[in-house]
């Protein structure tokens, strides 16, 4: 969420900054609902004093013995103004609170201009994709190794869901703990294990609400409505929201590991076939938050992360920097790692690694406080570390071998106790 002084002051340039992400800031909105909102503040501040100086009259008149009913009777609809006033301040202000909501975060100048992925600006690359003659793609390979299930899945929850089995199962919670190591071991993450329903509020915060509800899953039981997180971004970065933080703890760096519920209600008829898209995944989640004059340094960091864990399985992948109306809502500047599938002969994203500077922070009330007592908002970054299913699906791609069997990632034989997998779900050292 954004301060509207700040979106009203011309040195922002909002309007042309939130137009490159395709949003139309409507300015007599904003400032209508400011100056109104303003006006009924001090109306408030008026009325208040002039109810000050009628009860100092009446208290003088009384104390010299004098008759104030007169005086009494001129306080009533002072009280009652006030009481009006107050009820129209708190309209205007929740109107305002509600359209910000509404409004993206800012686009940082470094994003490239454009709406898609096509409008991307590669970074990097790592490794060069391997060949093949006659790619699989990932579901004919786990079908063929006995370790996919989808239409058994599909007869317990419906399309989007996958059942994985026997090797795949222990690969799945292999690339999982190997991710989580890797984090907290080595890269200096915290993990949490968080809950998997969280409040509307807290949807709020990191600003999948309003915005995408129609996306959500979310359940209820008496009059408590939960919603069940998209990632695990949702509980880490809100685990803060309200607080006061030092500044001498900042940087922070928190990972988990849970299910993630999304509906894809935009992404119809996209990735249909295998897990690439599902309504449940599990994932590893990054969050830093670190003063906001750090995070484009803390970005690069995280971007590290991410991109160690698919250097370490030996994945052929590559970075992109997205346009900027591409970017998430509560993203200035996003990151994609994009990992080498041989069945499409592209690369698919993998991770997005996101610099929300303070925007998350304001809507979730997330400040820091310095060695002198100033107060100032953090800063909040988010990235995948990844998802497990499109990770095991590139490893099962990268990996095929002619005769159908996949080659595990050499780091993570000590997690599952072989090194190959046969038709049939045959393991191997």
């Amino acid at each position: 969420m954004h301060d509207p002084r700040m979106l009203l002051d011309p040195a922002t340039d909002a309007v042309r900054r939130l137009a490159r992400r395709g949003f139309t800031l409507e300015m007599p909105v904003l400032e209508d609902l400011l100056s109104r909102r303003n006006q009924a503040i001090a109306r408030i501040g008026e009325l208040r004093n002039q109810a000050k100086r009628v009860a100092d009259t009446v208290r003088d008149t009384a104390q010299a013995g004098g008759d104030s009913t007169a005086l009494k009777e001129q306080a009533r609809p002072l009280k009652d103004e006030i009481g009006s006033t107050e009820e129209e301040q708190q309209k205007l202000s929740a109107e305002l609170h509600s359209f910000l909501l509404t409004i993206p975060n800012l686009p940082d100048d470094r994003a490239p201009d454009g709406d898609s992925d096509e409008f991307a600006s590669e970074i990097r690359r790592w490794e060069t994709p391997p060949l093949f003659d006659h790619p699989k793609d990932h579901v004919d390979i786990g079908e063929g190794l006995g370790i996919f299930d989808l239409k058994r899945a599909t007869k317990l929850s419906g399309p989007r869901f996958s059942i994985l089995s026997g090797p795949g199962a222990a690969l799945d919670r292999a690339i999982a703990r190997f991710f989580l190591d890797l984090h907290t071991q080595r890269h200096g993450y915290t993990e949490y294990a968080v809950p998997s329903l969280v409040t509307r509020d807290t949807m709020t915060g990191t600003g999948q609400l309003p915005k995408f509800e129609e996306d959500l899953f979310k359940t209820s039981f008496g009059s408590r409505e939960l919603f069940l997180i998209p990632t695990a971004e949702v509980p880490l970065t809100n685990l803060y929201a309200d607080e006061i933080l030092n500044t001498t703890a900042l940087p922070l760096a928190l990972t988990a590991h849970t299910p993630c519920f999304r509906s894809e209600a935009g992404s119809y008829g996209r990735d249909t076939r295998g897990i690439l898209r599902l309504h449940e995944f599990s994932k590893v989640e990054l969050v830093r938050v670190c003063a906001s004059e750090d995070s484009s340094q803390e970005l690069e960091v995280m971007l590290g992360h991410a991109e160690a864990c698919l250097r370490e399985l030996g994945l052929a992948y590559r970075v992109v920097a997205l346009a900027a109306g591409d970017i998430g809502f509560a993203a200035r500047f996003t990151y994609d790692v994009e990992v080498w599938l041989p069945s499409q002969q592209q690369y698919r994203e993998i991770s997005s690694c996101s610099d929300c500077g303070t925007f998350q922070a304001r809507r979730a009330k997330i400040r820091a406080r310095d060695k002198d007592g100033k107060k100032s908002l953090v800063a909040t970054l988010n990235g995948s570390g990844l998802p497990i299913g499109r990770t095991l699906a590139a490893i099962l791609e990268q990996n095929q071998q002619p005769d159908g069997s996949v080659v595990m990632p050499e780091a993570l034989v000590p997690y599952l106790g072989f090194r190959v997998i046969h038709p049939g779900g045959e393991t191997k050292n």
